[in-house]
């Protein structure tokens, strides 16, 4: 990712973006995930190509109010740290910045791959998305 193009991704995190970690299944940890909502399809479509995320239309219970809403989602592992590793330099609300630098250095240290955590490793892992969650 060119420079200018990490910093305009970055203000687009900053004002339009959540970085948090999320379960996408019952029994499994939190993993970290980018989002970003708009009504700009061809904006999303742009992120898409710079980062590989997924676009997803949202449901439009009242059409004749609201414009057709969507939201991007990055959350491959590799796609996260691709993005985050880009941006953070940029970022400038400082709870994203905050979380944006504690799962690039924390992350993996406390992620085991196999998903078999002993207790010691199991209470650093919840540590780890408690202290993550309440910034």
């Amino acid at each position: 990712m060119k420079e200018l193009e990490a910093a305009y991704l970055a203000g687009i995190i900053d004002g339009e973006g959540t970085i948090t970690l999320t379960k996408w299944h019952k029994n499994e940890h939190r993993k970290p995930i980018i989002s970003i909502a708009s009504t700009d399809i061809e904006l999303l479509e742009y992120l898409k190509e710079l980062t590989n995320g997924k676009i997803y239309q949202k449901k439009n219970y009242n059409p004749s109010i609201h414009k057709t809403s969507f939201f991007i989602t990055i959350k491959n592992k590799n796609d996260v740290f691709y993005v985050l590793k880009s941006t953070v330099q940029y970022l400038r609300v400082p709870s994203k910045k905050a979380r944006a630098k504690l799962i690039l250095n924390k992350y993996n240290l406390v992620t085991l791959r196999n998903g078999k955590y002993s207790d010691v490793n199991l209470k650093r892992k919840l540590l780890f998305e408690e202290e993550f969650l309440n910034l």
